[in-house]
C-alpha cells in the first residue's frame, strides 16, 4: 500500500508470482511481464477485471483470461521498443549491441523508427508513442517516490576534456553525497557530467580525475557516438556499481545520444512531455549551468509555475556563472524582476561557481 492506495501494478515476474500465490489477479494491471511459463497460474487464478499490457502468454491462457473478463493488450510485433514497459530504461538496455556499433543498439533503432513514423499520419504509430511515454512517466513517478530530486540543467556541447565539464561532474558528486537524487536531461555535455559525478559518488575522490582522463579520449559524441559511448562504458567497467541518478532524454533530439552514467533513464518521444516532467519532478531544486537556448527555455519553464505557485511552494532555482547569466545571456535580471514581490523571490540565487551550489540550495530548503 502506498499513500493509502493499494498498488495494483505488477511489473516483474517476481511480483506476479507473489500476487498469484494468493489466488487472485482480479483488478490488477500486469505490465509487460513474460507469462509464457505461467500458463497454469493464469488458468487457475481469478483474472476478472485484470488488465494485461503487453504480456506474452500462451493462446489457451489468453482465451481463459479474456473469458474471465480481463482486458488483454498483446505485445506489438516488430517494434524496437516496448510501449507497455513497466520500468525505466538502463544504459545497458539502450546500448545493447554497442560492440557492433551504435547503429545496432535499441536506442538508435528506436530513433530510426521515430524518424520513419513521426510524420506519416498513422494514428497507430502516434498511439504507440503516447502509450510508451505515459508508461515512462508512470515508471518515473514510482522510481522517484520519496526522493529529494535536484535537476541539473545545462548544454549538450560541453566537452569532456574541459574545466566546465569537471565542475559539473564535481557538482553531481557533491549533490549525490549530500543525499539528493540528481536528475538531468540525460544527454551529453553538462548533463552527462552531472550524471557522471553522481555515478562516481561512492568511489574515492581520485576516481573522478582518472575517469575524466579516460573520457577525454572521446571528448564528444561527434563524429562517433560509438567511440563516445564505449569510453563511458569503459569508465563504468573500471568503477562498477556506481551511484544512483536519473536521466530524462528524448528521441526528439535523436542525434544526441543518452549518456551511460544515469542509472535510470526515462526516455521519451515527446520532448514537451519530457521537459515538463523533468522540471516538475525536481522539487528539491533546479541548477542551471551555462547553456544556450535550451537552458534559457528551461529557466523560464521553471519560473512560470514558481511565479504563479501552480505547483505549490516554489522550487529553488540556482543559476551558475554570474557573467554568463548577466552579460552573455542576461536571464538573471529578467528572472529577478519576475520574482520581485512574489513567493519565489527568496527561492532564486545566482552564484559564480558550482562549488557554491550546495550551500545555496541548503539556504533555500
Amino acid at each position: 500500500m502506498v499513500n493509502g492506495y493499494i498498488d495494483t501494478e505488477i511489473e516483474t515476474l517476481a511480483e506476479f508470482d507473489q500476487v498469484v500465490a494468493r489466488g487472485s489477479l482480479s483488478g490488477y494491471r500486469i505490465q509487460s511481464v513474460n507469462l509464457l511459463e505461467r500458463t497454469f497460474a493464469l488458468l487457475s487464478a481469478d483474472t476478472s477485471a485484470a488488465v494485461f499490457l503487453g504480456c506474452a502468454m500462451e493462446p489457451d491462457a489468453s482465451v481463459k483470461v479474456r473469458a474471465d473478463g480481463a482486458l488483454v493488450f498483446p505485445p506489438v510485433p516488430d517494434l524496437p521498443f516496448n510501449p507497455y514497459r513497466g520500468l525505466l530504461y538502463t544504459p545497458e538496455e539502450l546500448f545493447a549491441g554497442l560492440p557492433a556499433g551504435y547503429e545496432s543498439t535499441p536506442d538508435a533503432q528506436a530513433y530510426a523508427w521515430f524518424q520513419e513514423t513521426k510524420a506519416d499520419g498513422d494514428i497507430f504509430s502516434s498511439m504507440l508513442r503516447s502509450i510508451h511515454d505515459d508508461a515512462v512517466s508512470d515508471a518515473l513517478d514510482e522510481h522517484l517516490q520519496g526522493a529529494r530530486v535536484v535537476g541539473v540543467m545545462g548544454g549538450h556541447a560541453m566537452s569532456r576534456g574541459g574545466t566546465d565539464y569537471r565542475g559539473a561532474a564535481e557538482l553531481g558528486r557533491a549533490l549525490t553525497r549530500s543525499g539528493l537524487t540528481v536528475a538531468t536531461g540525460g544527454g551529453p555535455g553538462a548533463m552527462e557530467a552531472a550524471n557522471l559525478g553522481a555515478y562516481l559518488a561512492p568511489a574515492p575522490d581520485e576516481a573522478l580525475a582518472e575517469a575524466l582522463e579516460l573520457l577525454a579520449k572521446a571528448p564528444s559524441f561527434t563524429p562517433s557516438v560509438s567511440d563516445w559511448a564505449r569510453a563511458a562504458f569503459g569508465v563504468r567497467d573500471r568503477w562498477p556499481g556506481g551511484g544512483d541518478s536519473v536521466g530524462i532524454p528524448t528521441w526528439f533530439y535523436g542525434h544526441e545520444p543518452p549518456n551511460a552514467f544515469a542509472a535510470h533513464i526515462g526516455k521519451y518521444f515527446a520532448n514537451a512531455t519530457r521537459e515538463d516532467g523533468l522540471l516538475a519532478r525536481s522539487t528539491a531544486g533546479l541548477v542551471f549551468l551555462p547553456g544556450a537556448a535550451g537552458t534559457v527555455q528551461e529557466i523560464f519553464d521553471s519560473a512560470t509555475p514558481n511565479y504563479y505557485a501552480s505547483r505549490g511552494e516554489p522550487a529553488p532555482m540556482v543559476l551558475v556563472d554570474r557573467a554568463h547569466w548577466t552579460e552573455h545571456l542576461p536571464a538573471w535580471p529578467l528572472l529577478r524582476a519576475l520574482a520581485r514581490g512574489r513567493a519565489m523571490e527568496s527561492r532564486i540565487a545566482l552564484v559564480d561557481s558550482v562549488h557554491e551550489v550546495p550551500d545555496a540550495l541548503a539556504s533555500m530548503a
